[in-house]
């Protein structure tokens, strides 16, 4: 396999990585206004995040950075095209770490109020764009002859990217309340396997269609394969919460996001980014990558990084793994 379809792959694998991870962050968050009842019930869940959080959006700055290194037209115009939505989702990221950081600061019940509002609405809206984002990338933009986008940003509102986008907000909530019933004791742990109940067969509907219409798009039996495994996954999720196997239904609703994002990445390949004005203006892996000599180098630090990573960021999540409720809490605050 030659380099430039290698870092193709190692970069759909940091997405996956981070819609995996920050996708249950972002529907944590989400359930501060959905699934708590009070103050010590939302610090329940932002606590439940709290050790994790930053450490998942590495996965979104190794994504970006390897892909404006590996291939830097892609890069260019996505960044320059899409910079309404990717400057909203950057400053929703930067909003929603102050938040957390400074709910507990002080006392009032005003400003611990607004923080809160803050959380939901900067986990909410990046849920949503980022969909809207990988909707238009895989549909398609207008892209000239000289790898520039030419549209606006309403031509991103379009059916297929809003959907995508109703899609990831779905998902990553169904995804954050398996995690919440994974990591919290006693009523709230209850309430949150109800809700995903709830909200799986209505996430299980749109992800369907979502990918039905990706398939007959632009699919093969490659992406054939992997909806399939996407849409099986999410039902054994449902079933397994059922059951009471919270762990295995956290399994499975990772496997989902995966497998979705895994296909998205298959019936674009070997585009990155295909331009419905011209076939022969899109750019592909040739055309939108560095030399290869760029990619050896960034193979061999890859290499050596990735593992290290992985390693620490597993060492995270199994320090912090028990559960937790508001009897744990200090105080109400």
């Amino acid at each position: 396999m030659e380099l430039h379809n290698v870092w193709f792959v190692l970069i759909a694998v940091l997405w996956i990585g981070y819609f995996f991870l920050e996708g249950f962050d972002f529907g944590v968050g989400v359930l501060t206004k959905l699934l708590a009842r009070d103050r010590a019930e939302r610090r329940v869940l932002i606590n439940t995040i709290g050790p994790v959080w930053d450490g998942n959006e590495v996965w979104l700055l190794t994504a970006a950075g390897a892909t404006f290194a590996a291939f830097p037209d892609w890069y260019a115009t996505l960044f320059s095209g899409f910079y309404l939505p990717l400057l909203l989702i950057l400053v929703c990221l930067i909003v929603r770490g102050v938040a957390f950081e400074y709910r507990h600061k002080r006392d009032e019940e005003r400003w611990q109020t607004n923080w809160e509002h803050a959380i939901f609405w900067t986990s909410l809206l990046p849920a949503v764009l980022w969909g809207v984002t990988f909707g238009n990338i895989v549909h398609g933009v207008e892209i000239d002859e000289h790898k520039e986008y030419v549209g606006g940003f309403l031509d991103l509102l379009n059916p297929y990217a809003l959907l995508g986008g109703l899609v990831t907000l779905a998902l990553f909530t169904f995804h954050g309340t398996v995690f919440a019933a994974l990591k919290t004791v006693g009523d709230i742990r209850v309430r949150a396997r109800a809700l995903a109940l709830k909200l799986g067969p209505v996430t299980a509907a749109l992800a369907l269609g979502f990918l039905a219409w990706t398939q007959a798009s632009r699919g093969d039996m490659s992406s054939l394969i992997t909806m399939a495994i996407a849409v099986a996954a999410l039902v054994g999720a449902v079933v397994a919460i059922k059951a009471g196997g919270e762990g295995w239904s956290f399994a499975l609703s990772g496997v989902t996001v995966a497998a979705a994002v895994a296909m998205l990445f298959l019936t674009l390949f070997p585009n990155v980014m295909p331009s419905t004005l011209d076939d022969a203006w899109s750019l592909t892996v040739t055309n939108a990558s560095s030399s290869p000599y760029t990619l050896k180098i960034m193979t061999w630090l890859a290499a050596v990084a990735t593992p290290l990573v992985l390693l620490y960021q597993g060492w995270t999540y199994w320090v912090f793994r028990k559960r937790i409720g508001t009897q744990h809490l200090a105080d109400s605050h």
